[in-house]
């Protein structure tokens, strides 16, 4: 019995002993939130775990991919909230590895005269907490309390356009709209919209990305846990140097 204890004190030091650590590395404001989940809030704290993982750096999309067209609907008040809900937006990111999917995704689709156009891609964990507000409904808005692929930096909100034309490929529905309509599944549409989704979802899914059922315009890499949930705001990314 004794053995027992002294074996599980010995076990409880050493996970504070890793805590300490872990703030040691991360900073103070790398914190717990009421959901009980780590979140990153400045750059500080994000450059120290892109030294650990080099992976993890967030990439600039238009400098990154030039072919792509950014429409960011949360920049402006084109959006379900009415509103603008990016401040200082002027880019948008994602973390290395799916910014390099991306790329790959633009590459295929450029030899065949589209491209890819990017409604959303890294949202700030305090966006998705006022997202959450009216709509809670995990089907098509980010559940706080476990976060989003977006406040990871792996997702993104994406429909393709004619290179010739520069207009939209017909989708069936709008970005956002939160029917029955706009998911994987739907059928119920003329043969060309279907085809133009399954071209997306074909194109997406080869290099990595996984579709969201409930949303035909937002794919994620599979690896969420891999990624930290970040709250930097688009400002210090920008001026982030890599």
């Amino acid at each position: 019995m004794h053995v027992k204890i002294i074996f599980r004190g010995q076990i409880l030091i050493l996970s504070l002993l890793l805590l300490s650590h872990y703030f040691a590395a991360f900073g103070q404001d790398t914190i717990l939130n009421k959901y009980g989940l780590w979140v990153i809030n400045d750059i500080k704290t994000l450059r120290a775990t892109i030294i650990k993982d080099p992976g993890k750096q967030m990439i600039d999309l238009q400098k990154f991919i030039p072919a792509i067209y950014i429409d960011l609907k949360y920049a402006g008040p084109n959006n379900f909230m009415h509103k603008k809900l990016y401040k200082n937006a002027t880019a948008t990111f994602l973390r290395m590895p799916a910014a390099s999917a991306l790329q790959q995704v633009q590459i295929e689709l450029s030899a065949s005269g589209l491209a890819l156009k990017v409604f959303d891609a890294y949202r700030p964990y305090a966006v998705t907490l006022e997202m959450w507000e009216p709509i809670k409904d995990d089907r098509y808005v980010a559940d706080p309390k476990i976060g989003s692929g977006h406040n990871r930096g792996i997702a993104v909100d994406i429909t393709l356009i004619d290179l010739h034309t520069k207009k939209e490929l017909d989708m069936g529905t709008g970005f956002d709209n939160f029917s029955d309509t706009a998911h994987q599944t739907f059928t119920a549409l003329p043969a060309q919209i279907i085809k133009n989704r399954k071209l997306l979802k074909s194109v997406m899914e080869k290099h990595g990305f996984k579709a969201l059922d409930s949303e035909w315009w937002h794919y994620s890499l599979p690896n969420a846990k891999d990624f930290e949930l970040l709250n930097v705001s688009f400002k210090s990314l920008e001026k982030m140097k890599h």
